[in-house]
């Protein structure tokens, strides 16, 4: 029994240092990167498309190469040359500064690096079994590792260059590459083809995407353009770092209660919420840049990322049917996180330049909005008359 023991915590160790090196990596890409690449010169709308890209493959690459998982029974193989080829791949960032060259690398990169995580999901869930609660101790290790990436980088990118970031993230995939042959062998159980898909095109199921969708798109000008924004109104890249930092926190701290607050409140409930925090978020956001409102909205950022983050992906899984779980998990996805953020990014990109954050930001509010009352309007509805 020690011995089994000490073997799964072993497994668990390897899945921790997975999440804390991804994250990690995380920390310096998601609120540096489109602030390098403003300080190389891009227009908003050249900043926006390279977001997008990223957000292209995110909608198509984890799904191809988890059918091909599934298919050659070779998940532990795919995920280890998908870390040693996107590292190789992130080398090239270091020697051009030229947009279109960025943009092609950028494809090819997130051609190998998006499905990672989706992998890595995949790994936890099949490693702890029955005990898939403590998926958040796991998963834990990512976000405070987030936190002192962003932190530490807000000040050496003070200190020294934000060209340090790209080093960085290099670094960092390519420990996480090597710590990825260690990753325990798992074998993908076929699961039965099922003609239950149709349930996808219910109108409840579709109405719920739509909100995320225009959820995600919500988020563009903060995801996109955040740092750059706080850069132009005067900010330090200390204060950024202390910004996302901040937000991050706040995500561990609804991650580490969420089984309270998830017992308490329905789903229905807690993603009304989130959709009516996300309109006053960015709604504070349109009409100040004060160091106390970037303070509060970055704390709100535990309700409109972490609440509702959980509460969607349980929602999703309430509504798929036994057999087409990990498909309803991979449309949502795709629809939220891929084309909601997609948008986002392309509209923010093209009109940040024109009208400014502020503008943008009063837009998003209205787009969240928009949500909150379709959602609203959506859970008054009878379940069981709901029609396809």
């Amino acid at each position: 029994m020690r011995g089994y023991e000490k073997k799964y915590f072993s497994k668990r160790l390897i899945l921790a240092s997975q999440y804390f090196l991804y994250f990690g990596v995380m920390g310096a890409f998601l609120p540096y990167f489109n602030l390098y690449c403003y300080y190389l010169g891009f227009s908003g709308f050249q900043i926006g498309v390279i977001s997008s890209a990223r957000s292209i493959t995110m909608i198509l690459c984890p799904l191809l190469w988890g059918i091909l998982a599934d298919r050659f029974n070779a998940r532990k193989p795919i995920y280890i040359f998908c870390n040693i080829i996107s590292s190789l791949i992130w080398i090239f960032f270091l020697f051009t500064g030229n947009f279109w060259l960025i943009l092609i690398i950028t494809l090819c990169h997130g051609f190998f690096y998006t499905p990672i995580i989706s992998f890595l999901e995949a790994f936890t869930m099949d490693i702890l079994g029955k005990a898939k609660k403590n998926y958040g101790e796991i998963r834990a290790w990512g976000s405070g590792s987030f936190v002192v990436t962003v932190l530490l980088f807000g000040w050496l990118i003070d200190l020294y260059s934000i060209k340090i970031i790209l080093f960085f993230i290099l670094a960092g995939s390519l420990i996480q590459a090597l710590i990825a042959l260690k990753i325990p062998n798992i074998t993908i159980k076929k699961r039965p083809a099922s003609s239950e898909k149709a349930v996808f095109l219910k109108r409840r199921v579709l109405l719920f995407l739509f909100c995320g969708f225009l959820m995600l798109a919500s988020h563009g000008t903060y995801y996109g353009f955040f740092s750059i924004h706080l850069a132009k109104s005067g900010f330090s890249n200390s204060f950024i770092g202390i910004a996302w930092g901040l937000a991050s926190l706040s995500e561990i701290f609804i991650m580490v209660n969420s089984a309270r607050i998830f017992k308490k409140f329905s789903l229905e409930n807690i993603l009304i919420f989130s959709f009516l925090t996300a309109f006053a978020r960015w709604l504070l956001l349109a009409f100040s840049v004060s160091a106390s409102v970037i303070i509060l909205t970055q704390i709100l950022h535990a309700i409109t990322y972490g609440t509702f983050h959980i509460a969607s992906i349980l929602y999703i899984d309430s509504m798929s049917p036994e057999k087409n779980k990990t498909l309803g998990q991979a449309i949502n996805n795709a629809v939220t996180y891929g084309l909601g953020m997609m948008t986002g990014f392309l509209i923010n990109g093209y009109l940040f330049d024109k009208t400014g954050a502020y503008s943008l930001f009063l837009l998003n509010s209205l787009i969240a909005i928009t949500a909150f009352f379709l959602f609203l309007f959506f859970c008054r509805i009878p379940r069981e008359t709901v029609k396809r």
